[in-house]
């Protein structure tokens, strides 16, 4: 008699009960599509949902070279928030914030969204006097923040440890709507309601060549032949410059790895996201009962996955005083995804100087929170040739020197 694990037990139900498995499948490729998306990570998939029920378009591609959601989207530590300082920051944070909101009655698949509420505590007088600033900024900007006591950030958090010798905490920076939700199954939503359109979700199939006339983008050579299309968008994340330097043109943006960790299950002790930025770090608990840890990248450009041992001593170094009680947890895992960063630490959506061609990346340490935001104006770019919501994010900004400067809120990974 043959056994069964009870993951495949639930995904076989799953595969029954919602015909999900078409989202995995791998066809192969048509000669011809209207528009072909490089990357199914979550931003990749939410812009083609996005071209195909807000504009129609469904005649798509998403390529992938590994797993559908095999990279960041699946690497990161799901953080969602939007109280950014810089008003385009705040305006595609927040529709993403939004977004995610509904996502799961959206796409009919639960994305386990869980508004718990985000914490950016502030362990020095130049935090207080920036993240209070931060606070009347969000207000004018309609995004719902406060700035809340060390007494408020006791009852919220009852484990942490208000009076640090080194780092006390003096306030707090406190979002009630942000919160997390499940990075896998946003993108097996995204994928999944892409794959009911009728659009090709291809794995497997690695990018090799772009091929242009007249300026233009007419295709992609890949390890399953070549495809034509009328346009291409790369969200590729960390291997942005690359296909960039395949298009014909080169991007302000550096690869560095970016980790995070998560400990042995524990009872229910913090229902709410905090993060020290002072110190680099931050933590929340998982549903299975993990405290899941995270901090800064790596202070060198690479391209690894894996963890190491001095950031787990750094980042755990770091919250031990905040957080006592990690002390004495056990470490369950370890791992690391390849971020992409801009010198203003914003992202790039934009068109590009190949014609048909648009590109998605810069995300840095925190593209999860943006994925739903990300996909519905990179689907209008696209599809319209403008979106409010890019506008401000274009290649141009870097010549104009218009940057978007958000190195104090995205300076930590999150």
């Amino acid at each position: 008699m043959k056994h069964y694990s009870a993951f495949a037990v639930a995904r076989e139900a799953l595969r029954y009960h919602t015909g999900w498995e078409r989202a995995w499948r791998s066809p192969e490729p048509k000669k011809r599509y209207d528009v072909i998306i490089v990357g199914a990570g979550g931003h990749g998939l939410a812009t083609a949902y996005y071209l195909g029920k807000n504009y129609g378009i469904q005649n798509v591609a998403v390529i992938e070279k590994g797993w559908l959601g095999g990279g960041n989207t699946g690497r990161n530590t799901t953080i969602i928030r939007s109280n950014y300082l810089q008003d385009p920051s705040a305006a595609i944070y927040e529709k993403s914030r939004g977004l995610y909101e509904d996502l799961s009655q959206d796409l009919n698949y639960n994305v386990m969204f869980s508004p718990r509420g985000v914490m950016m505590l502030a362990q020095t007088q130049h935090e207080v006097r920036g993240y209070q600033r931060t606070a009347h900024a969000n207000a004018l900007q309609g995004v719902k923040t406060e700035w809340i006591e060390p007494e408020r950030i006791k009852q919220l958090v009852p484990i942490i440890n208000i009076d640090g010798p080194r780092y006390p905490v003096l306030g707090a920076l406190w979002q009630e709507r942000g919160g997390t939700a499940r990075h896998d199954a946003v993108a097996w939503g995204y994928a999944r309601a892409c794959s009911n359109m009728g659009m090709d979700i291809i794995q497997q199939c690695e990018v090799t060549g772009v091929r242009s006339e007249n300026g233009r983008v007419t295709g992609v050579e890949t390890t399953k032949g070549a495809i034509e299309c009328d346009k291409l968008g790369i969200v590729v994340a960390g291997h942005s410059g690359q296909l960039a330097e395949m298009a014909g043109f080169r991007l302000p943006v550096e690869a560095l790895a970016l980790q995070a960790l998560v400990s042995e299950p524990i009872k229910p002790c913090m229902d709410v996201v905090v993060m020290a930025n002072t110190v680099h770090g931050y933590m929340s608990q998982s549903d299975k009962g993990e405290m899941v840890i995270g901090g800064g990248t790596d202070g060198f450009n690479n391209y690894t996955q894996r963890g190491s041992f001095h950031h787990i001593e750094e980042t755990v170094r770091a919250l031990v005083e905040t957080f006592p009680m990690i002390s004495r947890l056990k470490m369950l895992r370890q791992w690391g995804g390849i971020v992409d960063m801009t010198g203003d630490r914003s992202p790039i959506l934009s068109k590009t100087p190949l014609g048909g061609c648009f590109i998605n990346c810069g995300w840095g340490t925190g593209g999860f929170k943006a994925i739903p935001g990300s996909g519905w104006g990179m689907a209008q770019l696209m599809a319209t040739g403008h979106s409010p919501l890019t506008e401000a994010f274009s290649l141009d900004r870097f010549k104009e020197g218009r940057f978007i400067d958000e190195s104090v809120a995205a300076g930590v990974a999150h």
